[in-house]
């Protein structure tokens, strides 16, 4: 009777696995095939297009700002992914590592701030960007995914710093290692797992954004790929479908590379940085 049981639970354990991949999977199907399908129209009568056709990839490159979007996106989540991650690291081993005057205060505040989404802040931010003269630069969106991008990912780099034994750091110090050295030297190489989920974490974030983009950027040059897609298909009276569709496809190349090339020590960081808060 149990081993009926378990097999039952097994059984159904799958089934629910298989239905989430499928709903997962279909509408990215949908968007790869429709990018490829003649025609400007997502409609199609069956799944598969009758004919396969590249022309709106060439079309992409050829009547659109396309690359210089491209361009754009991946300069600002490359610096943001960059001064975000360096940020988290300080933040992270600080709270983790050191008893200071305000610490559960500042980890209760970021806990608070995580319950609410960070287009709440839109106006307070549009304002703040607006009395720095930051408005319309890839500066201002850096700044901004830099900063909350610790806000989002305090709790599981710190689990991780939590969870490498504090022997290590004594060690150092009594051979004279400087606060500094340890945490570049010693921290930072155990850190890999983790390091490499928060990048991709935030990368991923600003790669796709489109709320914030479209708030601070103003002119078509300084636009993003989700702004310049979502101003493309608008301005064409929302009939170029399917160009949408292959702008997408390209969209997700970059961030679906990253995470196939660093899937083990992204798993790796989720499940370390969770163990421990």
């Amino acid at each position: 009777m149990n081993g009926s049981n378990a097999r039952l639970k097994l059984s159904l354990s799958y089934a629910i696995l298989i239905i989430l991949t499928i709903v997962s999977l279909y509408p990215a199907l949908w968007i790869v095939l429709s990018s490829l399908k003649e025609g400007n129209s997502l409609y199609s009568e069956t799944l598969f297009p009758r004919q396969f056709t590249l022309d709106h990839y060439r079309e992409l490159f050829r009547a659109t700002k396309y690359p210089l979007w491209f361009m754009n996106t991946l300069k600002i989540a490359t610096l943001s992914t960059v001064l975000g991650t360096f940020l988290l690291l300080l933040t992270s081993y600080a709270v983790s590592r050191f008893r200071f005057a305000g610490r559960r205060f500042s980890l209760n505040t970021l806990l608070v701030l995580q319950m609410f989404p960070g287009f709440m802040a839109m106006i307070a931010v549009y304002v703040v960007l607006n009395t720095m003269g930051l408005l319309n630069s890839h500066l201002a969106l850096v700044l901004v995914y830099s900063s909350g991008a610790i806000v989002t990912n305090v709790f599981v780099a710190k689990g991780f710093f939590d969870t490498i034994p504090s022997g290590l750091e004594e060690a150092a110090r009594i051979d004279g290692a400087s606060h500094l050295t340890v945490f570049f030297r010693i921290m930072i190489p155990l850190a890999k797992p983790m390091l490499t989920y928060a990048s991709l974490m935030i990368f991923n974030g600003c790669f796709v954004d489109f709320i914030f983009a479209d708030l601070v950027l103003r002119s078509e040059d300084q636009r993003t790929l989700a702004v310049g897609l979502y101003k493309m298909v608008n301005q064409r009276n929302s009939t170029e479908f399917t160009l949408f569709a292959s702008g997408a496809v390209l969209v997700a190349l970059p961030v679906m590379t990253l995470f196939l090339v660093l899937q083990r020590n992204l798993v790796d960081g989720l499940t370390a940085g969770a163990s421990k808060g």
